[in-house]
């Protein structure tokens, strides 16, 4: 560590390329929100078919990664067995459809700057269920800043102006799912040894996720769309936010895997606020001076908890530091003793 407790450069580089993909993440974020908002509004686009939505997604996302491994060619596939599979893919496959559905479900229900405040949450989850399963240690003044954010963001529902019940089931039930998710990539990314980029990512769990929502999408959305003779596909709509859906993908996992989990929802706050401010002055949702209170107050337990992060990264590269500098004295004091003793022996030759 450098004079006044600087940064190495090591460490330097890391925070920026942590950033980048940060602010990548956060524009296709953005985008997708709003546009998956636009087309589910019932007064914007109007076609609330949140699981035929998130289907259309996860077909585009299968095929153009099939396209990209075994067509093209341009990564290779990841050697996989299918007990590995199940226990691995299946699951995070099982939870992001499940996040997808409920997150894309609450956007009939509830304004967009609203479910963002929501999402403010997902830090106090993905730190919760990273305890539970030991992938975070626990810490009691990480838990009471962890309640603060819970009681923000608790404030910030309580002065909703549209609030509605089966909405917020719906996001917090996505929060739940998605933080989970999160948690359990980091486990197969490096606990079982799999290397996935972004496009075998989605080769292998974009079609787990297409299998599991189309059991509910006959039961609950196919019914309605056979019986419909007002849609007609929309292939522009429809392809360019696939096409968004695609990139977030790609953005999340790769964001996940240089990163954390943590790293991404704590950022996530920046995007929250522009979503705020862009669905207050372009969509016109009420944004209540009461909302405004209880997600500042969860927004600064999230901002000191991610400083709280950056401290034990510094202390973690000093450490690092202080280990290799003990160890190369210790090398020296070996080589020092060991000359010495050669000198002795060959003064008794």
């Amino acid at each position: 560590m450098g004079k006044g407790g600087s940064l190495s450069e090591g460490v330097i580089r890391k925070i920026l390329l942590s950033y980048t993909y940060v602010a990548i993440w956060i524009f296709l974020s953005f985008t997708v929100i709003v546009y998956n908002k636009y087309i589910l509004d019932k007064k914007m686009y109007n076609w609330p078919f949140p699981i035929s939505l998130t289907m259309i997604h996860m077909s585009f996302c299968a095929s153009l990664a099939f396209v990209l491994v075994r067509v093209f060619k341009l990564v290779e596939p990841v050697t996989m067995s299918r007990d590995l599979y199940i226990s691995s893919v299946v699951p995070i496959g099982a939870l992001y459809s499940l996040s997808l559905w409920l997150s894309n479900s609450a956007y009939i229900y509830l304004s967009v700057s609203f479910i963002q405040m929501l999402k403010a949450l997902m830090p106090v989850a993905v730190y919760s269920i990273g305890v539970s399963l030991k992938k975070e240690s626990f810490k009691t003044d990480t838990m009471v800043n962890m309640v603060s954010i819970s009681i923000g963001v608790a404030i910030a529902a309580y002065g909703e102006a549209r609030f509605d019940t089966w909405g917020v089931i719906l996001q917090l039930g996505a929060v739940a799912f998605e933080a989970t998710r999160l948690v359990l990539i980091q486990i197969l990314l490096t606990s079982k040894g799999i290397t996935l980029n972004p496009i075998t990512s989605l080769y292998y769990v974009a079609p787990c996720c297409l299998a599991f929502l189309f059991v509910p999408w006959i039961f609950v959305e196919y019914p309605i769309l056979r019986d419909s003779s007002s849609f007609h596909f929309d292939f522009l709509i429809f392809g360019t936010n696939s096409l968004c859906a695609f990139a977030l993908n790609l953005a999340v996992f790769l964001l996940v895997g240089k990163t954390s989990a943590l790293t991404m929802n704590v950022a996530g706050v920046v995007k929250d606020w522009l979503l705020i401010a862009f669905s207050w002055s372009v969509i016109k949702d009420t944004v209540t001076p009461i909302n405004l209170f209880g997600y500042g107050l969860a927004f600064l337990g999230v901002a000191y908890y991610n400083h709280s992060k950056l401290q034990a990264l510094k202390a973690k590269e000093a450490q690092k530091k202080t280990a290799l500098a003990d160890e190369e004295a210790n090398r020296l004091l070996e080589d020092r003793e060991g000359e010495g003793i050669g000198k002795r022996n060959e003064s008794q030759n």
